[in-house]
């Protein structure tokens, strides 16, 4: 389908969907829902936990204006797609998106970025049924088997939408993003949005080493990208690094200065100037805010 050209810079999601072509691949007896955004080199997006396609909003417009194809699904059992068939976990999500990748691209294998959760079920994907993935960056992958006591509260007890609405906006600050004033409205209304089609609450493998095997396990080029004040590594920084550096794959870690978690949200500009760079694209310039990287 044509459309209008996308406004390069555009993060309002009723534009952004109205600009989209929608695609499905199966998903169990239901099926898996991706978009996609403008034209050229696929580059695969692959949102968080409780998450949905808007997880990567800011970054779509300027990787599509720079020539990519952007491609971002609701990975199974979040968002418009359906529960994933025999789990409600990472490794369920894993093969199914194993068959949409091969339904879409065949036997091209693609870049992917991924966030957080969706990194943990590209890794463990990409270990298990290796040449997918051409290149890999992982965006506050949860590589650390860590218990997180962070003061998130309970939510869906609540009947009030303005009480619902202040725990999601405290849960905001607490885990996702490093700076109070970047909760907006806005932010809480895409929260609030994904967290109602989250079906998939009972993950486990975060809290367990699966992400860390999985990474040992690749072949193909891995880069890491953190926010440096990331609540789930804060105090463990040094743990992280020693456990990158037992990843033949890696080619760096890369911290952004001044972002928490949700760090391609928080600072898109220092996160699209990693990834042109990471990725090969020619629009690759200066940091843009990056805090600076290391190889481990």
């Amino acid at each position: 389908m044509d459309h209008p050209a996308l406004p390069p810079t555009t993060e309002d999601p009723a534009l952004l969907l109205a600009h989209a072509d929608t695609l499905h691949t199966p998903c169990g007896e239901g099926r898996m829902v991706w978009r996609r955004w403008g034209t050229g080199r696929p580059l695969v997006l692959l949102h968080g936990g409780s998450g949905s396609w808007t997880h990567w909003l800011r970054c779509i417009a300027p990787l599509a204006a720079a020539g990519r194809a952007v491609w971002v699904p609701d990975l199974p059992g979040f968002g418009d797609s359906a529960r994933p068939p025999g789990g409600g976990d990472a490794d369920a999500v894993a093969p199914v998106l194993h068959t949409g990748l091969q339904a879409l691209f065949g036997a091209t294998a693609v870049d992917v970025a991924a966030f957080s959760f969706g990194s943990l079920a590209a890794a463990l994907m990409e270990a298990a049924t290796p040449g997918a993935i051409a290149r890999l960056v992982i965006v506050g992958a949860p590589a650390l088997a860590l218990e997180r006591p962070l003061a998130l509260r309970a939510w869906h007890h609540l009947e009030d939408e303005a009480a619902r609405r202040a725990v999601h906006r405290h849960n905001l600050g607490v885990l996702m993003l490093h700076d109070p004033a970047g909760v907006s409205d806005a932010v809480v209304d895409l929260h609030a949005a994904n967290m109602a089609r989250d079906r998939m609450r009972t993950r486990r493998l975060v809290r367990t080493d699966a992400m860390a095997r999985a990474l040992r396990a690749l072949r193909c080029p891995l880069d890491a990208i953190y926010g440096a004040h990331d609540a789930l590594y804060a105090g463990h920084w040094d743990r992280l690094e020693a456990l990158l550096r037992t990843v033949p794959a890696l080619r760096g870690l890369h911290m952004v200065d001044g972002a928490g978690h949700w760090v391609q949200h928080e600072d898109p500009a220092a996160v699209l100037a990693l990834l042109h760079r990471l990725l090969g694209d020619p629009q690759a310039g200066g940091s843009a805010g990056a805090g600076g990287s290391s190889a481990p």
